[in-house]
C-alpha cells in the first residue's frame, strides 16, 4: 500500500497526515512514478498555510526524482526510467501519476537525492540568472537569502557566470554558508541591518548600486533591497519568506533611476516541455562542470514532513531539505 502527506485544511505542520493513498493505473501520456527523494520548498509552506491557496484535501510539494513504475498509453519513457520534475504539486507521496511531458530524464551523473534537492531551485536559478536577466561577466549581483538552498546554488552560478556576488543572510550563523558558496561580500540583513544595508552595498560598489537584486525575503528588506540598485537596475522578487511582499510603488522606481521590477514564476518560462528540457539540460551541464551543487543540508523520512517545515519556517535549515520516502 501506498502512501502520502496529505491536508486537510490550511494551518500549521501538523495539519500533515500520514495516509494510506493508492494512484491507480496511468492514462494517456500518463506514467505511475515511485519517489525515491523529494525536495522541499518556501512554496511548500505557503501553500500550508493557505498563502498560496491550493485544492483541498491536497498532497504538497513540487519537486521529486524517482523511477518509472508503469507508462501510460502515448508514453515513450520506458519502466525503471530514472526521472525527475518540478513545479508539478502532489510530491509528498510514496508513488503518484504524473504526466509524462513534465518529467525530465536523469543522467547518469545525478544522483536522485541531489536532482530532488536541486531541480526546482537549479530551474528557479536558470530562470534568474539567463532568462529574467542575463548575468555576465564583470557584473556586480546581490542576492538576498544568500545561504539558502536557492541562495546557495544562485550564488555559485552567478560567480561560474563570472559576476561579482554581495549576499545577504539573517544571521551570524549563516555567513560561513554563503562565503562558502561563494559570495565576494556577505552582510547581515537582520531588522539593523535594513537600514544600512543600501549604504553598505553603495559603499562597496564605489557608489554605483549593482545591476540586479534578486530578491526573496520580502518584508521590510525588499525598500533597502531596492535602494541597492544602479539606475536601470532590477528588482526581482522571487519570494517572501520573512512576511509579505510590499507594493512597490511606482514612483520609488522612478526616483531610484528609472528602476525596473518583475516578479517571475517558473510555470511561465517553463510553460512548455520544450523550455524545461532546455533549462534541465542547461542545470545538468551547470551540475557536470562542478558549477552548481545540490548542497543538501537537511534529510527527513517523508512522513516526518511536519518536522521539514517546521525548521525551514524556523530558519533552522541552509541549503536544501529533501525527505526520503
Amino acid at each position: 500500500m501506498s502512501h502520502a502527506v496529505v491536508m486537510h485544511q490550511a494551518g500549521g505542520p501538523e495539519v500533515l497526515r500520514w495516509e494510506e493513498r493508492t494512484p491507480g493505473a496511468p492514462g494517456p501520456g500518463e506514467v505511475r512514478l515511485r519517489h525515491s527523494a523529494v525536495g522541499v520548498n518556501f512554496i511548500d509552506v505557503y501553500n500550508r498555510t493557505g498563502l498560496y491557496p491550493v485544492p483541498l484535501p491536497a498532497v504538497l510539494g513540487q519537486e521529486a526524482a524517482g523511477v518509472v513504475l508503469e507508462a501510460g498509453p502515448g508514453v515513450a519513457l520506458g519502466v525503471g526510467a530514472r526521472v525527475a520534475y518540478a513545479g508539478v504539486l502532489g510530491a509528498y507521496a510514496e508513488e503518484r501519476l504524473i504526466a509524462a511531458e513534465r518529467l525530465v530524464e536523469l543522467p547518469d551523473s545525478v544522483t536522485d537525492i541531489d536532482a530532488a534537492a536541486a531541480l526546482l531551485k537549479g530551474l528557479t536559478a536558470d530562470m534568474l540568472l539567463k532568462r529574467v536577466h542575463q548575468v555576465e561577466a564583470g557584473q556586480t549581483v546581490l542576492f538576498t537569502a544568500a545561504a539558502g538552498g536557492v541562495g546557495q546554488l544562485a550564488v555559485r552560478w552567478a560567480k561560474a557566470l563570472g559576476a561579482t556576488v554581495i549576499g545577504t543572510v539573517g544571521s551570524e550563523a549563516k555567513v560561513a554558508a554563503a562565503r562558502a558558496a561563494g559570495c565576494d561580500h556577505v552582510l547581515l540583513s537582520d531588522e539593523a541591518g535594513t537600514k544600512v544595508l543600501a549604504a553598505r552595498v553603495k559603499d562597496l560598489t564605489g557608489g554605483k548600486g549593482v545591476r540586479v537584486v534578486y530578491e526573496s525575503v520580502g518584508g521590510p528588506l525588499l525598500d533597502a533591497a531596492i535602494a541597492c540598485l544602479a539606475p536601470r537596475g532590477l528588482i526581482v522578487t522571487f519570494g517572501q519568506s520573512s512576511g509579505k511582499v510590499p507594493v512597490i510603488d511606482t514612483k520609488v522606481l522612478a526616483n531610484g533611476g528609472s528602476l525596473f521590477a518583475t516578479r517571475p514564476s517558473i510555470r511561465h518560462y517553463y510553460a512548455t516541455s520544450r523550455e524545461l528540457q532546455e533549462g534541465a539540460a542547461s542545470l545538468f551541464a551547470a551540475m557536470a562542470q562542478g558549477q552548481v551543487q545540490a548542497a543538501v543540508g537537511a534529510r527527513f523520512a517523508l512522513r516526518d514532513a511536519g518536522r521539514a517545515h517546521e525548521a525551514l519556517q524556523g530558519r533552522g535549515t541552509t541549503g536544501a531539505t529533501v525527505l526520503l520516502p
